[in-house]
C-alpha cells in the first residue's frame, strides 16, 4: 500500500500472522476488508463488518446474514461499504443455522444411519 501512495495511521498492513493474533485484530476492527472466504466466517462470528473485494462469494450466508457485502473491485462501492462498516462499526450477531460447534456429531450420525440401512454392514453403531 505504501508503494502505492496509500498512508493513513488508520490503516496498516502486517507480516503474516499467527492465528490467534489475527483473531485479536479483527476482533479490534471496525471492519474488514478481504478477498479471503475463511474471513468472512471469522468475522461473521465476531460480529465485524465484513467487505469481501471479490464479485461473488462461494459462502451466500454471510450476505444474507448481512455480516458481509461484496464490494468487487470498484473503488467507488468499496467505499460507500467502508462508510456503511465505519457507521455500524458491529453488526449483529446473528450465527447462521448450524454454526453451533456440532457438526462433527452431525456427521458422524447421518453416516451412521446410512450405514446401518445397508444390509451388507457389519458394524456395530456409532455412539
Amino acid at each position: 500500500m505504501e508503494n502505492g501512495g496509500i498512508r493513513d495511521k488508520g490503516i496498516f498492513t502486517t507480516p503474516p500472522l499467527g492465528y490467534l493474533e489475527f483473531l485479536q485484530l479483527v476482533a479490534n476492527s471496525a471492519f474488514v476488508l478481504s478477498d479471503s472466504g475463511g474471513i468472512q466466517e471469522e468475522t461473521t462470528v465476531l460480529g465485524i463488518p465484513c467487505i469481501t473485494l471479490r464479485e461473488n462469494t462461494e459462502r451466500p450466508v454471510k450476505i444474507w446474514e448481512g455480516s458481509n457485502a461484496l464490494a468487487g473491485s470498484d473503488p467507488q462501492k468499496i467505499l460507500a461499504e467502508a462508510g456503511k462498516g465505519l457507521q455500524t462499526r458491529t453488526i449483529a450477531k446473528s450465527i447462521p443455522e448450524l454454526w453451533d460447534g456440532h457438526a462433527a456429531e452431525r456427521i458422524i450420525k447421518i453416516c451412521a444411519e446410512f450405514l446401518l440401512d445397508r444390509p451388507s454392514c457389519a458394524c456395530s453403531p456409532v455412539v
